[in-house]
C-alpha cells in the first residue's frame, strides 16, 4: 500500500510506496503555512488507512469467499469495491457533523477512510491541496483497478510485495512465462509479478524439477528436496509440503491458494481449522508429562506477515535444490553445460503437465 508523510522542511505532503526493490516517492502537494501539525499529519495518517483500505479490496476478493449473498463477507467485500467510483466526490463532500455535534459514520471502511480524508483535507483549508489529494486518490483506485486486471505497471507494482486470496490468470501466465526462459531465473517474479500468482507458477515449476531428478536418481519425487539438503544447507521444508500437496491437489492454483489464505488468516489471528491442526500435530502419546516443558508449534509454514512472498522465496530455492541434485547424477561437464541441460529438461517436464497449473 501506498504510505503518506509529511516532509517538514519542504511543507509538502509526500506518498511512498513499495517496488519490490525498494521504496519511490513523490510529492501530492504543498502545504499552506498556517496549517497546524496535528492537522497535516492526521491528513496523512488517513490517506494511509484509505490506501490500505483500497489495497485490502485487492487482496481480498469478494470472488475468493464463499459466502457472497446477503450480510455475508463476500457480500460485504463486493460492496467496498463496488463504491470506489464514489470515494473521490466522498472526500470532496464528506459527511461532517450536524448542528447538534452527531456525524453519519459508514461501515464500509473504504468509504468512511475517504469521508475522514476529506474532513482532514478541509481542517488544513486549501482548494489547491484538495485537487492535489482528489487526483491522487484516483490515481491509487486505478493502481488497485490495473492489478486486478494483471497490469502491474506504473504504481500498480505495489502489487508486488502484496499477498493475495487467489490469482489473476494473467499473471500466472506471465509468471510462467518468466520460469520458461529461465526455470533458475529468481529476480523477474519478485519484481514484476503478484507473489500469489507467481507461486502458482514456480510450484508448478518445482514439481516439474523435481520429477526430471526423481527419473534421473531413481529416488521418489518427495525425496529429491531433501536429498539436496545433504549436499547444502537448505530451507527445505516448505517446498517438500508442497510436493507432497500435490498428491491431494490436481493443480498448483489449489496447493498454493490454500496455503496462502490459511497463512493470511494466522496472521489476521484466524486458525481456519482447528481440528484438522490438532490431528496433524497430535503425537499420540497419552502418557505426556505434564511437568514437560511445552513445545512451540508453527501455525502456517509460512511467514503470515509474508506469506506469498515468503513461499515465493521457497519454492524458487526448491527448484534449485533439484538442480544440486541433478548435477549429481547429469553427465554435462561444467555447471554451464549443467545449468542448460538441467533447463531444457525441466522446460519440457513443465509444458507436458501444463494443465497442472490452474
Amino acid at each position: 500500500m501506498t504510505n503518506y508523510a509529511i516532509d517538514e522542511d519542504t511543507g509538502t505532503l509526500l506518498r511512498i510506496w513499495p517496488t519490490g526493490r525498494g521504496q519511490r516517492a513523490a510529492v501530492v502537494g504543498s502545504l499552506p503555512t498556517p496549517a497546524a501539525v496535528e492537522d497535516r499529519l492526521r491528513l496523512a495518517a488517513a490517506l494511509t488507512s484509505l490506501s490500505e483500505a483500497l489495497w485490502r479490496c485487492y487482496t481480498h476478493p469478494g470472488l475468493a469467499t464463499d459466502d457472497r449473498d446477503g450480510n455475508g463477507e463476500g457480500w460485504r467485500r463486493e460492496q467496498s469495491r463496488d463504491g470506489f467510483s464514489q470515494l473521490v466526490g466522498f472526500i470532496r463532500e464528506p459527511n461532517l457533523p450536524g448542528e447538534d455535534g452527531a456525524m453519519i459514520e459508514s461501515y464500509d471502511p473504504v468509504e468512511e477512510w475517504a469521508h475522514r480524508v476529506g474532513r482532514a483535507v478541509r481542517a488544513v483549508d486549501d482548494a489547491k491541496l484538495l485537487d492535489a489529494v482528489s487526483a491522487d486518490v484516483a490515481a491509487e483506485i486505478e493502481a488497485v483497478e490495473s492489478a486486478e486486471r494483471g497490469d502491474l505497471g506504473g504504481r500498480a507494482q505495489q502489487a508486488v510485495v502484496l499477498s493475495r486470496t487467489d490469482v489473476n490468470p494473467v499473471q500466472v501466465a506471465a509468471a510462467d512465462g518468466i520460469l520458461a526462459l529461465d526455470p533458475l531465473d529468481r529476480e523477474r517474479l519478485f519484481l514484476d509479478v503478484d507473489p500469489t500468482a507467481a507461486s502458482v507458477a514456480a510450484a508448478h515449476w518445482l514439481k516439474a524439477a523435481a520429477d526430471v531428478v526423481a527419473e534421473v536418481s531413481g529416488m521418489p519425487t518427495n525425496q529429491v528436496l531433501y536429498a539436496a539438503d545433504d549436499i547444502e544447507a537448505l530451507p527445505v521444508e516448505t517446498p517438500s509440503e508442497v510436493l507432497e500437496l500435490f498428491d491431494f491437489s490436481n493443480t498448483s492454483y489449489g496447493v498454493v491458494v490454500e496455503m496462502v489464505r490459511g497463512a493470511m488468516d494466522v496472521g489476521e489471528g484466524v486458525l481456519a481449522d482447528l481440528g484438522a491442526f490438532l490431528v496433524a500435530h497430535d503425537t499420540g502419546d497419552d502418557n505426556d508429562d505434564v511437568d514437560d516443558e511445552a513445545t512451540p508449534v508453527r501455525l502456517t509454514p509460512l511467514d503470515p506477515r509474508r506469506p506469498a512472498v515468503d513461499l515465493l522465496e521457497d519454492l524458487l530455492t526448491g527448484v534449485r535444490a533439484c538442480r544440486l541434485v541433478y548435477e549429481e547424477y547429469a553427465e554435462a561437464g561444467d555447471a554451464a553445460s549443467t545449468d542448460a541441460q538441467f533447463c531444457a529438461a525441466v522446460r519440457e517436464e513443465a509444458r507436458k503437465n501444463y494443465t497442472r497449473l490452474m
